[in-house]
């Protein structure tokens, strides 16, 4: 079969395309015929080496896939043979065939759009679970979105509207309609401060919720964006979700200098989220969450799944392309953010 294969850290040379024999399921473990299978941001932080977390080198890159079980290896019983499935991966998703663990493989209806539904499994997840497993929001809140253009800040954006949030988005002066036609109050980041236009439009109150994909010196300002609560009273104040570290990389590698920034500011936002006796500071990581809470991956999912089959989520798929050109998705990456996702198509 054929598979992506990253032998090096780097940036888009470093992807290759090879020939390997297909892989024979384990015990726990289902084949999985890929459909479509994500090439995202994360995906280019895994391939320069900057995701905590990440393989080293030799690996198959790919955070998520929808595909058909093609083999049960021994003492699997929910799934079947034809099943269609979503899994979140981490990385290994981008070959023909995949073995994953049956645990974490959720069914998923053959009449929703593989393309489509390969979103779900990881931006749409990452968004919903921030908004109600982690900041756990409420109808009327304020929520300011970080990268509101990119995959997950969109996904926030529709999320945050069917729940009646009140939704701000900082971007670029270039996504600013397509952040405003979701329904949210657009910040330039270029041309504006973004912690002065939320107070100036909060009356200088704060937000209840930033989801912060960026951290680092931003994570910081975020923070002091949040509304303050009174203990007294029960009122609990603002809550600041990180996730992601957006500025470790550049031109599509590793940034030291985004690192050295990042990790004292993440590590001092931290201090003040255990010392403020009403504003709480949380790290969200979908495959962290998705193993201790398999049960709420899979329940997320399928709320997911009905948003989509009654039309009220619109995922957007950039472009579809064959294996072959994994490479050139990873070239895509830097402009294809505000457009849509990109999904290899075994």
């Amino acid at each position: 079969m054929q598979s992506v294969l990253i032998e090096q850290y780097g940036g888009p040379e470093v992807v290759e395309v090879v020939e390997v024999d297909d892989p024979v399921p384990g015990p726990g473990e289902v084949l999985v015929r890929v459909l479509a299978a994500g090439v995202s941001f994360t995906d280019a932080q895994i391939r320069a080496g900057t995701y905590i977390g990440g393989p080293k080198p030799p690996f198959t890159p790919g955070y998520e896939l929808v595909g058909v079980v093609e083999a049960l290896g021994a003492g699997c019983s929910r799934v079947r043979v034809g099943d269609r499935v979503g899994v979140l991966t981490v990385w290994g998703s981008n070959a023909e065939l995949v073995c994953v663990p049956e645990k974490y493989a959720v069914e998923v209806p053959d009449d929703l759009d593989p393309a489509e539904v390969v979103s779900l499994v990881f931006p749409y997840m990452t968004a919903y679970q921030m908004l109600h497993r982690t900041a756990r929001v409420a109808r009327g809140e304020s929520v300011l979105v970080h990268g509101a253009a990119g995959r997950v800040g969109t996904a926030a954006l529709e999320l945050g509207a069917l729940v009646g949030l009140r939704m701000y988005g900082t971007c670029s002066s270039a996504d600013r309609a397509a952040v405003e036609r979701l329904g949210a109050v657009a910040i330039d980041y270029q041309n504006e401060d973004f912690l002065t236009r939320i107070r100036d439009l909060t009356d200088g109150e704060g937000v209840d919720v930033v989801l912060d994909g960026i951290g680092g010196p931003v994570a910081l300002r975020s923070f002091r964006a949040l509304r303050r609560g009174n203990p007294i009273t029960g009122d609990p104040g603002g809550r600041l979700v990180t996730m992601g570290a957006y500025n470790t990389l550049v031109n599509g590698r590793k940034s030291l200098r985004g690192w050295l920034k990042w990790y004292p500011a993440m590590a001092l936002v931290t201090v003040w989220g255990q010392l403020s006796p009403s504003r709480r500071v949380s790290g969200y990581r979908v495959q962290f969450l998705r193993v201790d809470h398999q049960d709420w991956f899979r329940e997320d999912f399928f709320v997911l799944l009905e948003l989509l089959h009654a039309d009220k989520i619109h995922p957007v798929v950039a472009e579809r392309l064959p294996l072959s050109e994994a490479r050139h998705a990873h070239e895509l990456l830097e402009r294809s953010a505000a457009i849509g996702k990109l999904v290899l198509t075994p």
